[in-house]
Parts: structure tokens; sequence; C-alpha cells
């Protein structure tokens, strides 16, 4: 049976200083559906804004007759943002945006108002392109959990109150045994699996 590890994080730095580099930089797949090669009869919305802007497309789980399962995804055109540890004051526009326009869109597409979905941000995603999601408050959500969802507003609000708020905030989340991530910290010394 595979080990779940709880883990808390600030500023992602290993003992030694170095940062930890969780992420892989091979996402040709998001890259190529930004610059509609895939995927562009799937997009729900899109806004070509170079800061600001984001495509708006369906979860590829999601089976888009089932609203009451509603699960799309907002992926940035930015490049530069890889996670909730990336944003601050200067990301609030892009932010706003993402949760305005992709309600309304929400909206408009399949008629269900911003009271009947959540708009959050996992931590640690899935993929280290920065990507919000949108599901239906009925649905179940893989990961909506409070180990590794983060509420758009919530997130908003908190860069408003503390510019660096997620670069300072120390962010807990689970680490199952079989992720590669798992590893890297196990690499690094952060779990003793001796007293399990």
């Amino acid at each position: 049976m595979a080990q779940v590890f709880l883990a808390k994080f600030r500023l992602q730095r290993s003992r030694n200083g170095d940062r930890f580099m969780f992420y892989r930089t091979e996402y040709q797949w998001v890259y190529n559906i930004l610059e509609k090669k895939k995927e562009a009869d799937r997009i729900v919305y899109e806004d070509t804004d170079p800061d600001t802007g984001f495509i708006l497309l369906p979860d590829m789980n999601w089976d888009p007759t089932d609203t009451s399962a509603l699960y799309l995804v907002a992926i940035v055109h930015k490049h530069d943002i890889k996670s909730l540890r990336d944003l601050d004051t200067g990301s609030l526009p892009l932010l706003q945006n993402i949760l305005m326009k992709g309600l309304k869109a929400i909206q408009d597409t399949y008629d269900i108002p911003a009271s009947k979905l959540n708009v959050y941000i996992h931590y640690q995603p899935s993929y280290y392109h920065f990507h919000v999601h949108f599901t239906n408050v009925k649905f179940e959500a893989p990961g909506f959990g409070a180990d590794r969802a983060h509420l758009l507003a919530d997130v908003i609000n908190n860069i408003q109150l503390y510019g660096d708020f997620y670069k300072k905030k120390t962010l807990t989340f689970l680490v199952r045994e079989q992720e590669d991530l798992y590893m890297k910290f196990k690499d690094a010394g952060y779990f003793d699996c001796s007293d399990i």
C-alpha cells in the first residue's frame, strides 16, 4: 500500500537553499493548445491579451453533455507563471480577468451561474504552466480537497492584503509515495520513514 505524506514548505526551498525543480519543462502539449495547433475546436472562450489572456476549454475527462459534472480549465497565455508560488500583486489583473471572464463565458455557454461553480488553483499543480479549474459545485472533482485546492477568490483577496502572500506562505499539501515529487523530497532528506 502506498504511503501518503503531509508536506509543509515555505518558498519551495531545499535544505541547502537551492530551489527545487519540481516541474518539467516539456509542456509542448500546453503550447500546442495555446497556439491552437491542438484542441482548437474545444475552446469555449479565449482572451488573447498576452498578459491577462487565457484559453478556457473542457477538461479532457469531462463529458460535455453532463453539465452537473462541468469541468473546464483556463490556461494562461503567459509562460512565466508556473504555480501559485509565482503569484503576486502583478498577477492581480490576470487573476481577476480569469475569474470575471471565465464565469461569464460559463454562464453564457452553459447557463450555469457563478454561485454554482468552484473556481480554484491546485498546489501542487498537475502541470507547471499556470491554469485555473472551473467545476460545478455538484461535481466531486479530484483535487478539490483542502490539501490541494485554493479558491481563486481567496487567492485574489490574499494577494490584495499582502502582495507577496504566496511567496512567503507555508503551504501544506499531500505527497503520495508513487509521485515523482515524493522522491525529490525524500532525496533531499525531508521524509524519515523509519517511524512508519
